[in-house]
């Protein structure tokens, strides 16, 4: 009898191949996410524990940490940082996700026309590198040579411009606000996709039941497009607190003006590389990034174990 049947019960069975095949075309994409991912994760986990004593990498434990929180000009920093952080991420929950709900309802509006040109126009900001977009909005806001009070001259709006970038207590409003313009095609198409997955026979029977327009979005729509919500929310929350790019291109590493757009993303890269007459500190700057891995990892674990399974019965 062939090695590939087995007998059960009395009857011979065909046994299941094992697929070894699966763990070969597995390999290199786990190799490489080691490589880039786990080991630098565990890497910085590991330095975050250790510090330069002598010239020599000597275990401290928590030390670095205490330092983090106890010393009085890293935790003013962590801690301006921090906020800052929160204030960017409040921004684009409450700005940049309602207004990529209400574009995504817009365009899954049957009768709207030019509806590819629009979700085009809306999503290639998303396309672009962060530095033409960082770069060009410096020229557009620009006091000197910036079109903004040109264009707020055109409607009678030109005493409410202002140098946005160049004030502490507007330049981190004035840049999540840049982001927002930039990522809001995002969520945009991943509610437009939610709300053309919805089956048509419940379209259907909210219009027998006379449910229409926005009072069918508001009623019908939108409770079954709550799980796509909750996944930009999450995935909102991880870019917002990764975020570094767009901050580093307008603003520079020192964030300014004085430290009024520094976020966890710019005060890790100062601390961990250095910038100008400041050294660069490995294991403080280990100590950062586990800090927003840990945040991090609170922030999408609530979301995973406790509002997702309140989602769940949304879905089809």
């Amino acid at each position: 009898m062939s090695d590939a049947l087995s007998v059960k019960d009395g009857q011979p069975t065909a046994r299941r191949p094992k697929r070894w095949h699966i763990l070969v075309f597995l390999l290199p994409a786990f190799l490489i996410y080691s490589a880039v991912m786990i080991l630098p994760l565990i890497e910085t986990l590991r330095l975050s524990l250790f510090n330069t004593v002598d010239g020599q990498s000597t275990f401290v434990g928590l030390a670095n940490f205490q330092t983090l929180f106890g010393d009085e000009r890293w935790s003013h920093d962590f801690w301006n940082a921090l906020k800052n952080n929160v204030i960017f991420f409040i921004i684009h929950m409450c700005v940049q996700n309602p207004i990529g709900v209400a574009l995504a309802a817009m365009l899954s509006i049957p009768k709207l026309r030019f509806v590819t040109f629009y979700r085009t126009a809306i999503f290639l900001p998303t396309l672009l590198s962060f530095v033409i977009v960082g770069f060009i909005w410096k020229l557009i806001l620009s006091p000197i040579w910036g079109v903004s009070p040109w264009m707020l001259d055109l409607v009678g709006l030109k005493s409410l411009f202002a140098p946005w970038l160049g004030k502490p207590g507007s330049a981190l409003i004035a840049v999540s606000l840049i982001s927002v313009w930039q990522y809001v095609g995002i969520p945009m198409m991943l509610i437009y996709a939610a709300l053309l997955n919805i089956p048509d026979e419940v379209i259907e029977a909210a219009e027998c039941d006379g449910v229409t327009g926005w009072s069918q979005f508001w009623k019908i729509k939108l409770p079954l497009i709550l799980p796509a919500i909750g996944i930009i929310s999450i995935l909102t929350f991880v870019g917002n607190f990764n975020a570094f790019d767009l901050v580093y291109t307008v603003q520079g590493a020192l964030a300014g003006p004085d430290g009024s757009t520094d976020i966890l993303g710019t005060l890790l890269y100062r601390t961990f590389f250095g910038f100008q007459l400041q050294l660069g500190d490995r294991s403080m700057g280990a100590t950062i990034a586990t800090v927003m891995f840990l945040i991090i990892l609170a922030g999408v674990s609530l979301y995973l174990f406790i509002i997702q399974r309140r989602m769940r019965r949304y879905q089809f």
